[in-house]
């Protein structure tokens, strides 16, 4: 079993023991998403399922969808859903690492570019694979892409 995965299902314990309602929804959401993407995982011919930084992925584009639907309640004047899904994002986030800023993340990029020896934008996508395999959850990836781009160039 993967680290993160034993920290979900641990998280879970933890939250009924303590009857944290918002925790334990929002991890049985996690656990759920994560069930599904197994389930195709298995279909492709990968018993073992998701590995970590595969599901950081997920975690990753779960908080985007919550702050897309937060803006959407935020201007459909629901404060109140907008907060519950602020709240989940926090919740998501505790099971990522730390995100790295700017400087931290060019640093990376210049360093990847310099290892693969890309040339050009034509390696970009060789970049940014290698990227997502060494700092997946650290790095934003939508961030990154213009970066790898600009420094590319």
């Amino acid at each position: 079993m993967s680290t993160l995965r034993a920290h979900l299902t641990e998280n879970m314990k933890t939250c009924m023991k303590e009857k944290d309602e918002l925790g334990l929804s929002t991890v049985r959401l996690i656990l759920s998403a994560l069930k599904d993407k197994d389930i195709d995982a298995r279909g492709k011919g990968r018993p073992d399922g998701l590995n970590d930084g595969e599901i950081m992925s997920m975690l990753q584009t779960m908080i985007k969808q919550r702050q897309e639907s937060a803006k959407i309640y935020v201007d459909n004047n629901r404060p109140e859903l907008a907060a519950r899904e602020d709240q989940e994002i926090a919740v998501i986030q505790t099971f990522l690492p730390t995100q790295l800023d700017e400087a931290a993340t060019k640093a990376a990029i210049k360093a990847i570019i310099a290892s693969t020896e890309a040339a050009g934008i034509k390696d970009m996508g060789k970049v940014m694979a290698v990227l997502k395999d060494t700092h997946a959850g650290q790095i934003d990836m939508t961030k990154a892409g213009p970066w790898v781009k600009a420094l590319l160039n």
